[in-house]
């Protein structure tokens, strides 16, 4: 038993830190409120007022060159940073994806309604790294956002509002796009309109041009479910290659925690998604 632990100590010890990186040079675009530290109760993340990327790297006998940006959920109040973040981060690298784990700001601001600064700090997110690729040697081709819940939001928000950028570009990074080579959205929340939940909302613009998508829902998920498969009808109707899984139960807000339910398999699916779409192939064997 002695050992067992010991061993297990090493391991955390030896495991490789991320690397964090401040999305905005000075104080981010359209937050004018005081700066401050994260805050962190009960496990999640309940203040950010300077936006983070952690980037976390697969060892290099595993690397696949794809990169995913993965954004918690928390009803844009707070961050569930770990079975939606450091949890998923720990998956990706697993099947040799780097991940890089986005602390958006939240809670959300009086006047910010529509979210737009969880999607400026989402689309920065997106333009760092693909202009670091060549730096982290990640495919700027191969490159995703996995979002859950508002998270989830996000994702779609992001994938669909690309071809304009939510802030004025500040630096270099940002002459790298912005948009999603994937997308991966797990029990997205706000996709419809409250009064017309057949309607999706108008910042949703689903095109030809939206990545190829992943969607993960149970059925008792009552905010999520309608939402969830009103996005996949419109991905489809505009010929977006897109695959929907939506399981019996699960309710919402389960992320990566290893519940006794197929809901816990999403994880397996959405690897088999990436696999069969040519994101997980490394440069040298091609596959």
């Amino acid at each position: 038993m002695m050992t067992l632990l010991l061993a297990c100590a090493l391991a955390v010890q030896d495991a490789p830190k991320p690397e964090i990186i401040q999305l905005w040079p000075g104080q981010a675009p359209g937050d004018s409120g005081p700066q401050g530290e994260d805050k962190i109760e009960k496990g999640s993340v309940v203040n950010v007022t300077r936006p983070t990327i952690a980037v976390y790297r697969p060892a290099k006998d595993k690397d696949t060159g794809a990169a995913v940006v993965v954004a918690p959920g928390g009803g844009y109040r707070v961050l569930a940073i770990t079975h939606e973040g450091t949890d998923v981060a720990s998956w990706l690298t697993s099947i040799g994806v780097t991940a890089v784990l986005l602390r958006y700001r939240v809670p959300r601001r009086p006047d910010d309604a529509d979210s737009k600064l969880p999607l400026q700090d989402a689309q920065r997110a997106i333009s760092i790294v693909r202009s670091k690729a060549a730096d982290w040697g990640i495919d700027p081709a191969r490159i995703g956002f996995l979002g859950f819940s508002a998270g989830g939001h996000l994702t779609a928000n992001v994938s669909t509002n690309y071809d304009r950028r939510a802030y004025e570009a500040v630096d270099d990074a940002d002459k790298a796009g912005c948009r999603p080579d994937f997308a991966v959205l797990v029990y997205p929340g706000g996709i419809v309109e409250k009064e017309n939940p057949e309607k999706l909302r108008e910042q949703i613009r689903v095109s030809k041009d939206t990545p190829p998508s992943f969607l993960v829902v149970s059925t008792d998920d009552a905010g999520s479910a309608p939402g969830t498969v009103r996005l996949y009808l419109a991905l489809r109707a505009a010929g977006v290659p897109s695959e929907l899984h939506v399981y019996a139960t699960g309710g919402h807000g389960y992320g990566m925690r290893k519940v006794d339910k197929p809901c816990a398999t999403w994880p397996q699916r959405c690897e088999e998604w990436m696999r069969s779409r040519g994101l997980l192939k490394t440069a040298e064997s091609g596959k």
